[in-house]
C-alpha cells in the first residue's frame, strides 16, 4: 500500500516520538509499503522518510515550491512531485495514498486529518486516517471527537472515518485488515 504520513516539520519535540516514527518508517518499508509524505527535511517528516528510505522501502514526497525555495526539500525522496500550493499537496497526497497514520502534529497535520476524514464522510473515497497516539499526545482530540459526536453534529461515528493505534503493533494490525 501506498501510506500517507501526516506529521509535524518541527524538532523540538519530544525525543520518543522520533523513535517511534523511526519505528514505523523502518516497519512500513519491511512490510513492502511505500510512504508519501509532505516532502521537508525537517523534524518528524524527515526522520520517517529516512527510516523507511533506509529500509528499502519507496519514498513519495509532496513538495510545495515554497519549501523549494526554502532548500527544505528531502533528500530522501525516491519521487518527489511537486506542487503549487498545500491545498494542492493534500490533494495530491489524497490521491497518492491508501491510507494516513497521523503522528504529532500541529495545525497543517490537523488540516490534514480532517481534510482527508470530511472528504470520506461525503463518499469522495473510503480511505481511513490513523490517529498514531504516541505517548497520548492525541487524547485531547480524541476526547473533542468524542464529544462532537455526543452532541450530534458529526456524521455517523466518526470512527468509521477516524481511527486510533497507540502503538506500532495496532499500526500493523491494521494494516493487515485492509
Amino acid at each position: 500500500m501506498k501510506i500517507c504520513i501526516f506529521c509535524s516539520a518541527n524538532s523540538n519535540l519530544d525525543p520518543d516520538f522520533f523513535e517511534m516514527t523511526s519505528q514505523l518508517g523502518t516497519e512500513l518499508a519491511k512490510n513492502g509499503h511505500s510512504i508519501v509524505f509532505g516532502g521537508t527535511n525537517l523534524g518528524l517528516m524527515e526522520c520517517v522518510a529516512k527510516a523507511a528510505h533506509e529500509a528499502g522501502g519507496q519514498v513519495i514526497g509532496v513538495v510545495p515550491s515554497k519549501v523549494e525555495e526554502r532548500g527544505c526539500s528531502s533528500t530522501y525522496m525516491d519521487v518527489c512531485i511537486p506542487c503549487d500550493n498545500l491545498n494542492d499537496r493534500k490533494a495530491l497526497m489524497m490521491a497518492q495514498s491508501d491510507i494516513f497514520i497521523a503522528l504529532p502534529g500541529g495545525i497543517g497535520t490537523l488540516d490534514e486529518v480532517f481534510s482527508v476524514a470530511a472528504s470520506a464522510t461525503i463518499g469522495y473515497h473510503q480511505k481511513p486516517v490513523i490517529l498514531y497516539n504516541m505517548k497520548g499526545f492525541w487524547d485531547s482530540l480524541i476526547a473533542c471527537l468524542k464529544d462532537l459526536e455526543q452532541k450530534g453534529v458529526t456524521r455517523n461515528q466518526w470512527q468509521h472515518y477516524i481511527r486510533t493505534a497507540n502503538s506500532l503493533e495496532e499500526i500493523l494490525a491494521m494494516l493487515a485488515q485492509l
